[in-house]
């Protein structure tokens, strides 16, 4: 399924009602919002932007222990939020002294996680806003959706080459693979070329070393052996002659047989010490062979084993772990091919995505500034900056008067040309958060300016709901529900309350707001017909 960027969410979220107590003059006040477009209305100065106050510490803001009231020890802000099936509570106490806290559901919480969670839910426009569309991401995002660019086959390469990256790295077990290949081969090398005949090899050379080391006195003792055991020698004629005395005498008859196994014993060494003292090398050269060899074999040793066996026993577990890798290399060099193949459709594709986000961002910026002349902002001016690979660094760039740099939508000074901006934006570009608060939207317009904005909010209601600060009855008679702020003076302190008004109340209201004379009949009259015209 191509994943194009749809306005609609997964699912529907509301924010239902509100409970506030000892926030400023506000000891209780309870308020209960409606799907649609809701205007909260009331005098100067009778505590509307404390209800936004209120939404913005539930959406993690800063908390200021200047804004608790004289009912108590700390400020509080309760609100039920319906998500899909779903409800979730979520507050904020702020005290005298001490950190704020934040719980959800009951249970205590974090500041940013109460920040995570109403990121997509509450956006406040204004002088102090939270306001998402000021990022980046959410600019791409809102982009992407208008211009419907699908980005199934960007993800999919990306995914892929993440995937592939991953098995290469798993493959070749760490990033120095071929290094590690490398100094198995030469330290496998380095065995094979000992040529080691069998690991009593360093034994026999020990025994060649020592006669070699006496080869002189080992041949002339061995001779000397030989001749003095020899068969015609003094020894030999001695015990012959005593073999011949004994002939014959049948109770000396036992040494008889003594004596000649003597006599072939004695001959037999004779002979044998011949041969040894022949095969005796007398070679200094062959001897320092033998040394040089024994050294070696002790070297080999010292780096690979204890003993010759298990050096031998090493040399065939590196050709082991050698062919393994070789094997895993042959595995990678198919996974790079394959990658290279991925990094070069991937650029081709960020190269195509970078081109339709290019494409779009001129056709949005115009419609933009056409809702910004609406909104009695006639100099705007909107240009999007797009950068990266797949244009994926969006940044919305605004000059809201003649001669004016244009500079981020974040740096937009006043409170009211923000607001007015933000909601210039989000009609075009129309995405998350599902409720949206506007203070100040109205600052510095009246007439058929006013009669605009509000024209605007309500069409920005149809799939979300809005709240909209306003002291203009133009704006105001475009909301679905009205709801009033009133602060009553007494001789203790100031008390608010919160009203949301029935028909004939915003009739009344909406005249108080046109004349400043709720009762007139002339201002009822055109209050009625206000209301009716933006039916």
């Amino acid at each position: 399924m191509a994943e194009v960027a749809e306005p609609t969410p997964s699912k529907e979220a509301q924010l239902l009602e509100m409970h506030v107590s000892n926030l400023g003059v506000i000891e209780e006040a309870s308020i209960v919002f409606s799907s649609g477009m809701t205007a909260l209305t009331g005098e100067t100065g009778a505590g509307k932007t404390l209800i936004v106050t209120a939404l913005q510490l539930l959406t993690g803001q800063r908390a200021d222990s200047g804004v608790i009231g004289p009912f108590g020890d700390e400020a509080r802000v309760d609100a039920r939020y319906v998500i899909g099936d779903d409800e979730i509570v979520i507050s904020r106490a702020v005290p005298r002294d001490g950190r704020s806290r934040a719980y959800i559901n009951g249970s205590i919480s974090t500041v940013s996680s109460l920040q995570e969670l109403t990121e997509n839910l509450i956006e406040i426009h204004g002088q102090h806003g939270h306001t998402s569309l000021e990022k980046s991401a959410e600019q791409r995002k809102a982009l992407d959706r208008y211009a419907r660019i699908d980005l199934t086959k960007l993800n999919a390469l990306r995914k892929e080459k993440g995937d592939l990256e991953n098995a290469l790295l798993k493959t070749l077990g760490h990033e120095n693979f071929q290094q590690e290949l490398d100094f198995l081969r030469f330290q496998e090398s380095e065995i094979s070329q000992t040529q080691i005949e069998s690991p009593e090899e360093e034994e026999r050379l020990k025994e060649s070393e020592n006669l070699l080391a006496n080869a002189t006195d080992n041949q002339y003792l061995s001779m000397k052996i030989s001749e003095t055991l020899k068969a015609d020698g003094l020894l030999i004629e001695e015990i012959g002659k005593l073999l011949q005395e004994v002939k014959g005498n049948e109770s000396l008859e036992s040494f008889q047989h003594q004596l000649t196994e003597l006599i072939q014993i004695i001959t037999e060494i004779s002979s044998a010490a011949r041969n040894f003292s022949e095969s005796i090398d007398v070679d200094p050269q062959r001897l320092e062979e033998v040394q040089q060899r024994i050294a070696l074999l002790q070297d080999i040793r010292r780096k690979y084993g204890e003993t010759l066996q298990a050096v031998l026993e090493k040399q065939q577990q590196f050709a082991e772990q050698i062919l393994t890798f070789e094997n895993a290399g042959q595995m990678s060099q198919e996974i790079q091919e394959k990658l290279q193949k991925v990094e070069t459709d991937l650029v081709e594709e960020e190269k195509v995505i970078a081109s339709l986000r290019k494409k779009a961002a001129p056709v949005i910026a115009k419609e933009i500034e056409l809702y910004l002349r609406e909104l009695s902002i006639p100099e705007g001016k909107v240009e999007f900056l797009i950068d990266g690979p797949a244009g994926e660094q969006v940044e919305i760039n605004v000059s809201l008067n003649r001669g004016q740099e244009l500079q981020p939508l974040s740096r937009v000074a006043s409170g009211g040309e923000l607001a007015r901006t933000t909601l210039a934006a989000r009609l075009v570009l129309s995405t998350e958060p599902e409720t949206l608060i506007f203070d100040e939207v109205d600052a510095g317009i009246g007439g058929q300016t006013a009669l605009e904005v509000g024209k605007c909010l309500k069409k920005l209601s149809t799939d979300r709901q809005v709240l909209v600060v306003t002291h203009l009855a133009q704006v105001a008679s475009y909301a679905d529900t009205q709801v009033k702020v009133t602060k009553t003076e007494n001789e203790r302190l100031p008390s608010i309350t919160v009203q949301t008004l029935d028909k004939e109340q915003r009739v009344v209201e909406i005249s108080r707001m046109l004349s400043g004379s709720p009762d007139s009949e002339n201002a009822q009259k055109h209050a009625t017909e206000l209301l009716e015209n933006t039916r």
